[in-house]
């Protein structure tokens, strides 16, 4: 066993219609665990899927006694799945990601790498730092069009990709926390750090922006680590990509932004 990466773990799945990603995914996390530690849960949080996700779950429990499964049939969001997942867990180090696909395990190994030096830090898998890359970006050295090539025949959009990284400068210059990925929704940590009420404020993926502002307001050490963004395994992006569909979810991450850059003027 690996000695640096001997710790108690929960890793939490928010999910929605994501069987066939989960079919995918758990196997391979479950098998990355247990090369490193038998102390760990797989937590899967279930916005009451209609792709039968319950059922390949009790299915999975049968063979992966780390399984655990919370269907939850009220306030569904992104936010407080997460939320009730931290909640729930059993370990005090939580790690969450998105059950897609695009983040893959040598990914999730490197911020357990990195977490497993330092547990007082927060790592954050990051698209916007040396090593990391985003969706159809198979190295640094791709150009836009090797890009759109990568992408034309997958899920995900190529204007979506584009606007997300003019759209995480435009916070990074917004708010100032010196955190690049602020859209990641990828990290790992201590929870007796997090701030509950940065879920509760929040209605989708901009509580990311709350959570990493709080977590600098309480002087906690974040580190991004590098990853490639893969395009989803499985299935349809949950987010738009409608052109104006998407400046439109982008106004609660503005929103959010503006209100933490007031909360550490004020603090200062």
């Amino acid at each position: 066993m690996n000695t640096e990466i001997s710790s108690k773990l929960s890793v939490i799945l928010p999910v929605y219609n994501e069987r066939d990603n989960l079919e995918y995914l758990i196997p391979q996390l479950v098998e990355l665990c247990l090369k490193h530690t038998t102390q760990f849960e797989v937590l899967v949080v279930d916005d009451d899927s209609s792709d039968n996700t319950d059922e390949l779950i009790k299915k999975f429990q049968k063979k992966y006694v780390h399984l655990r499964y919370i269907k939850r049939l009220v306030n569904k969001s992104l936010p407080m799945s997460i939320l009730e997942g931290i909640k729930k867990s059993k370990f005090q180090n939580v790690l969450w990601l998105d059950a897609d696909g695009s983040m893959d395990m040598s990914a999730v190994e490197s911020l357990l790498h990195m977490f497993f030096k330092d547990q007082n830090k927060f790592i954050i898998g990051s698209r916007f730092v040396v090593g990391g890359g985003y969706k159809g970006q198979t190295s640094k050295k791709n150009n836009i069009f090797k890009i759109f090539r990568n992408i034309r025949n997958t899920e995900d959009s190529f204007v979506a990709i584009y606007l997300s990284i003019l759209f995480n400068k435009f916070l990074e210059s917004l708010l100032h926390s010196g955190v690049k990925d602020l859209t990641s929704g990828f990290i790992i940590g201590n929870k007796k750090h997090i701030n509950k009420s940065v879920f509760t404020e929040s209605n989708y993926g901009e509580y990311f922006v709350y959570l990493v502002s709080d977590l600098v307001m309480r002087g906690q050490e974040i580190i991004e680590v590098g990853y490639i963004c893969k395009p989803r395994v499985f299935g349809s992006s949950k987010t738009s990509t409608n052109f104006m569909t998407l400046i439109r979810l982008g106004l609660p991450y503005i929103k959010a932004a503006i209100i933490c850059k007031r909360r550490i003027t004020q603090k200062r």
